[in-house]
């Protein structure tokens, strides 16, 4: 897995999940994926050792996969959007379709879209 596929999932998972973490781990979590500090920054500004930064990201990585291993969230949320980006897909191949429908039809995916 690329860095960006990597950053993307973390990114996933916290948007998910992160609400379960303690704002301590939030917070360092952010800085780290999100603000894109070093762990000499983070250390610094949360008042622990490097390592200790170190540490806490693996085991708030950790903890997200877990959740994400037990309640499936975002694979749901992946097979969803992919559905409707198919649906999307095929609507657009539908020469013969009344406009007005496929129209209505783009629309509720769309909608269905954003609410994801």
């Amino acid at each position: 897995m690329s860095s960006v596929e990597e950053i993307v999932e973390q990114s996933l998972l916290y948007d998910f999940y992160g609400e379960l973490l303690t704002e301590h781990q939030q917070k360092i979590y952010e800085a780290a994926l999100f603000e894109d500090y070093s762990l000499s920054e983070i250390a610094e500004e949360a008042g622990i050792s490097r390592q200790g930064v170190h540490d806490l990201l693996r085991r708030c990585d950790k903890q997200l996969r877990g959740y994400e291993s037990k309640l499936h969230l975002v694979e749901r949320f992946n097979r969803v959007r992919s559905d409707l980006e198919r649906i999307v897909s095929l609507v657009d191949e539908l020469e013969e379709a009344d406009p007005e429908k496929r129209s209505d039809i783009k629309c509720i995916a769309g909608k269905l879209m954003e609410e994801l």
